[in-house]
């Protein structure tokens, strides 16, 4: 097995647990994906591509909504009132934060799932804004511990490696929702 189809495999596997686990008892409105990201940076495209990928495998369902795309990035200048709007539209949206991450080497090209929201803009020490009933990392780079050089590594991301994780997490997604 690749090393590519073991974080297929592990990223299909943790999405449908945690998926039925935390919406096991809830009634839904909507189930919301929310990529975030912009296309101007290699490695912070990752939720645009994700999001770009579902709008074309989703198309025409109607209990699911994926914001965020190459077409319309969501970025921390834009998500608290990306937020304010999902929530006036919406009476029980279910939502699932998806951006790319920065972590340890030994963990570049996984793909992390966790029951818990995600804090968007940690690697820059931006303000933070916690979202999502559960959150799926791509982790595209080592994490310097410096926002200054964080956003120049970001910058230099091979897009192969973003464009593979984010075939990935679309695919992935797709098989567990249509299951």
């Amino acid at each position: 097995m690749t090393f590519q189809e073991e974080i297929y495999n592990k990223f299909m596997q943790d999405f449908s647990i945690i998926l039925k686990e935390k919406t096991r008892d809830l009634e839904i409105s909507k189930l919301i994906f929310l990529c975030i990201g912009t296309d101007r940076i290699t490695g912070d495209s990752f939720g645009p591509l994700v999001g770009y990928k579902l709008k074309w495998l989703f198309k025409g369902e109607k209990n699911i909504k994926v914001i965020g795309s190459l077409d319309n990035i969501i970025s921390a200048q834009n998500i608290s009132k990306i937020i304010y709007d999902i929530n006036n539209a919406y009476e029980k949206p279910f939502l699932i934060a998806i951006d790319a991450a920065l972590s340890n080497k030994t963990n570049i090209g996984r793909i992390v799932v966790s029951r818990d929201s995600m804090n968007v803009g940690s690697g820059f020490n931006r303000n933070n804004i916690y979202i999502g009933d559960m959150s799926i990392k791509g982790i595209v780079s080592k994490d310097l511990r410096n926002p200054k050089y964080n956003f120049k590594l970001l910058q230099n991301i091979p897009l192969n490696l973003i464009m593979n994780m984010a075939d990935s997490v679309a695919q992935g997604i797709c098989n567990v929702i249509n299951v």
